[in-house]
Order: C-alpha cells, then sequence, then structure tokens
C-alpha cells in the first residue's frame, strides 16, 4: 500500500514542477510603426502630419545647425545660449509658446542681416522646410512632444533617408568647411560615403568609426532602420 502512495505522491509532485516551469507566452514583435526612439518611449503618440514635434523635428535641425563646440553646445554657450537640451532651448533661446514674433530662436534664424543670422555665415542659412518646422513647433506650443510612428513600408532617397540626412547631418557636412572633409548635400555626395562603409559606420556607431551625430546621441531606432534598409537594398537614387 506505501507503494502506491509514493507513486501516488510522485505523480502530483511531478505534475506541479511541470506546470510551474511552463514558460509564458513570447509576445510578437512590435511591427515597424511601434519602433521606440532613443529615449526609450513606447508609449508615444502616433505621428500626426499637422503636429511638429521637438524630438522628432526639431532638435534634430538645431543641433546639427547650431549645438556643436564653438557655438550653443557641447560645453560651448556663446552670447549666453545653449541649445543642448528643450530646457536650455526655451530659456536662453528665449523661445515664448505660441508667440512667433516674441521668440527670439525665430528672430535670428530668418533675420536677413548677415551679421545677426544663425547659423552665422560662413555657415548655410537654416531651408524654408526647416525654418517652417520651427515656426509651426513655436506656435503651436513649443512642447517637449514626440511621436513613434515610423513607417518604412517605402523607403526611398528622396523621401525617407535624404530629409534624415538634411535634419541631422548637413549643418556639419554641407559646402562650407564641411565637417571632416565630408560633404553631404546630394545624392552622390552621400552615395560615396555608402560606399566607403563610412555612413553604415558612424550612424551605427560602430567600432573604428566617429559616431555620427558628432557629440549628439545616436540617430533613433526609427532613422536607423530607414538609413540601413536603404542601404542594404542597393542605396538607389529613388
Amino acid at each position: 500500500m506505501k507503494r502506491v502512495e509514493y507513486l501516488i505522491l510522485f505523480v502530483i509532485c511531478f505534475s506541479i514542477m511541470f506546470i510551474s516551469c511552463e514558460h509564458e507566452p513570447i509576445a510578437p514583435l512590435p511591427s515597424n510603426s511601434a519602433i521606440k526612439n532613443n529615449e526609450g518611449n513606447s508609449n508615444e503618440d502616433p505621428c500626426d502630419s499637422d503636429t511638429a514635434y521637438f524630438v522628432n523635428d526639431i532638435f534634430p535641425i538645431i543641433s546639427s545647425n547650431c549645438a556643436f563646440s564653438g557655438c550653443h553646445g557641447n560645453g560651448s554657450s556663446r552670447d549666453g545660449v545653449e541649445l543642448s537640451t528643450y530646457n536650455s532651448i526655451i530659456t536662453t533661446a528665449d523661445v515664448r509658446p505660441f508667440d512667433l514674433s516674441g521668440s527670439d530662436l525665430y528672430k535670428v534664424i530668418t533675420e536677413s542681416d548677415p551679421n545677426k543670422r544663425m547659423p552665422r555665415p560662413p555657415a548655410n542659412q537654416l531651408s524654408q522646410t526647416q525654418i517652417s518646422l520651427i515656426a509651426k513647433w513655436i506656435n503651436q506650443g513649443a512642447k517637449n512632444n514626440s511621436c513613434s510612428q515610423c513607417d518604412t513600408t517605402n523607403v526611398t532617397f528622396t523621401l525617407s533617408v535624404s530629409p534624415i540626412i538634411k535634419s541631422n547631418c548637413q549643418g556639419c557636412h554641407n559646402g562650407v568647411n564641411p565637417g571632416g572633409g565630408i560633404v553631404l548635400t546630394n545624392y552622390t555626395e552621400i552615395k560615396n560615403q555608402v560606399v566607403s562603409g563610412k555612413l553604415d559606420g558612424a550612424v551605427n556607431h560602430r567600432p573604428g568609426f566617429i559616431p555620427m551625430p558628432y557629440n549628439q546621441p545616436k540617430l533613433n531606432d526609427c532613422n536607423l532602420f530607414k538609413i540601413n534598409k536603404w542601404i542594404n537594398e542597393g542605396a538607389l537614387n529613388n
């Protein structure tokens, strides 16, 4: 009788152990539209084409064109202006939400006098598209906002890669005194960096390459995904 009792006890214990070792179902991987940014935000609002987002649209423009050593970032604060964070942009560039004409940031990027304009010559003036984005952001309240939508279904140079390079890289890598002697103002110049392996190595922060954007956070996952996909598909001029 004891053998039967031991056998029953063994079966019960084994069943408990088996149940307790079962794993939870593996969660499906997020779709490309849910790719998170570098801050790890997974609960961001989806992108709205009528909204200007600080993290996605404004900060890359300012970082690339203004927030670097000798100017307004990376330890430098020329004229008391430091532009490396949201708070410092709001306070030292005197950004006034909903008040475009009262915001110094907007005044200096639209200044007609070259001696007062930012970025200062010989750097190129911000494009009209970039100026319009900053104006929209201020008029919408100059919020510290971001969005997480990432459409990678149709990645092209013109619609996907070129805007990323323009916002994040051309401030330093333009035709006027380009950083490291590297110019990234058109398809041919960008493709040359793809062929050399420098674009891939720099933006992905691979060993042996200078991380880009220089002294700035790594590009967010969405932008990196687009660049890497474009490169892997042949870096076409599409």
